[in-house]
């Protein structure tokens, strides 16, 4: 019976998560997202995330079992049923050289991911995790001189705004499977299936010429189709407790199914300067057709003692320039990223000391974007930390955690009129490790 409670749990989080990751909301607020698909999530949990995103050679760090989605031949060191959730807090502020900045908050549900061991060396993982977010909100206005006859001979001007505004965005449901072949060489693989909407707008408006039509543009469009990441972690023994990982991981580029709108819709605003109901719509369009996603490359090395430190490095290639959205090139540019990050345990078996016990996190990470606007590269800084807090637990078959981690970067630049985005970003996981679905053997 509690086997069948436990499976009837899974169901309800799963279909939960499911449900919240199918909202079309803005979960970020930075212009940049505007670009593609949005600000592409690569599959960090904050264990992860909290040592600068490495992960492609990082398998079981304190003798904790984690759920490493980015490397799914990580799976194979799973030997206990694992549940890991978790949310997300980001604060921005962004500014350039003219305009003050200007601070925005985001929270979500920021993952929901399962592993339950299948044999010694194998363990099978499924769950749903952000793909690519959308969201911002802009206003540029400016002058536009008037036509001398329609206004008795006068040189006069109106001013015009341009605004501009996204949300919404894909998450990525994930099945895989991880194993050993002999004692050093570990394979996995994750079938995933992407979907999500996200809905763009650009208006024009004349606040003040109250009986001008104002024009609004709404490009939309829903997404749905399968994904596929393999990947490949080989260990190195330098004695019983120490090693080094070498670990390659990979997703395929794939293509998407997806439908697009297309409406431009005219209106007046009110005595308020709200946009009031639309007095018609010019053009309305629905158009099918396919998402091209990229292919891209990650590896990373590792060096570790277990239950005691570990610190390793990951380089990530993004082939962002094949990005196609309906049979139309994106127009961004391949990508490149470093990472450096590491984890210490003072002493996995302090009994007096929880400080002891506890995991401290750390790292560095630089990207070169696939955004290239204003002749510009827009590259991104940031530095993380974390902490992994066992929590106590009476039962020997269970253990308990929470992970937490933040990052603190820059993207972005003032240069060339463009934006400089300063973030705090934030993730909290409660991570569960318990003897679910295992037979117990009596003698």
């Amino acid at each position: 019976m509690i086997k069948y409670v436990k499976l009837f749990i899974i169901f309800l989080l799963s279909a939960t998560a499911f449900g919240a990751f199918a909202q079309t909301t803005a979960t970020t607020s930075s212009p940049y997202s505007k670009f593609g698909i949005g600000d592409f999530e690569e599959s960090l949990l904050p264990q992860q995330r909290a040592m600068g995103g490495i992960g492609v050679a990082v398998r079981k760090p304190s003798g904790f079992n984690d759920i490493n989605v980015l490397n799914p031949a990580s799976y194979s060191s799973i030997q206990l049923t694992t549940i890991d959730i978790g949310a997300y807090a980001g604060f921005s502020s962004l500014s350039t050289s003219s305009i003050s900045p200007q601070t925005n908050a985001n929270f979500r549900l920021s993952h929901v991911t399962f592993a339950v061991p299948v044999s010694k060396h194998s363990a099978l993982s499924f769950g749903i995790l952000p793909y690519a977010n959308l969201g911002y909100s802009y206003r540029q206005q400016s002058k536009t001189p008037l036509n001398r006859a329609a206004t008795g001979g006068t040189d006069t001007s109106v001013t015009v705004n341009n605004t501009y505004s996204g949300e919404g965005g894909l998450s990525k449901a994930y099945i895989g499977y991880g194993f050993g072949l002999g004692e050093n060489l570990n394979l996995g693989f994750n079938v995933g299936y992407i979907f999500g909407n996200e809905l763009q707008n650009r208006a024009t408006e004349f606040p003040d010429m109250g009986t001008t039509l104002n024009t609004n543009i709404e490009n939309s469009f829903s997404a749905g189709g399968l994904n596929f990441d393999f990947g490949a972690q080989y260990n190195i023994k330098v004695s019983e407790t120490r090693r080094f990982t070498i670990g390659y991981s990979g997703s395929s580029s794939s293509s998407l199914n997806a439908t697009q709108k297309f409406i431009v819709s005219q209106y007046l605003l009110t005595s308020d300067g709200v946009p009031d109901l639309p007095r018609d719509s010019i053009i309305s369009t629905s158009t099918s057709g396919k998402i091209n996603l990229p292919m891209i490359h990650r590896f990373g090395i590792s060096y570790q003692k277990d239950g005691k430190y570990m610190i390793g490095a990951d380089f990530k290639m993004g082939q962002w320039s094949d990005l196609s959205i309906l049979g139309v090139n994106a127009g961004l540019q391949n990508s490149q990223s470093f990472a450096i990050g590491g984890q210490i345990t003072p002493n996995i078996d302090a009994i007096s000391s929880y400080l002891a016990v506890c995991d401290y996190r750390f790292g560095l990470k630089y990207d070169k974007t696939y955004i290239n606007t204003n002749a510009t590269d827009i590259k991104q800084y940031a530095a993380t930390f974390g902490l992994g807090l066992p929590i106590p637990n009476e039962r020997r078959t269970s253990f308990y955690k929470v992970n937490i981690s933040a990052e603190i970067g820059r993207r972005g630049t003032l240069e060339n009129s463009l934006v400089r985005e300063n973030f705090y970003n934030f993730h909290i996981g409660f991570t569960i490790n318990d003897k679910w679905f295992q037979k117990y053997k009596f003698d």
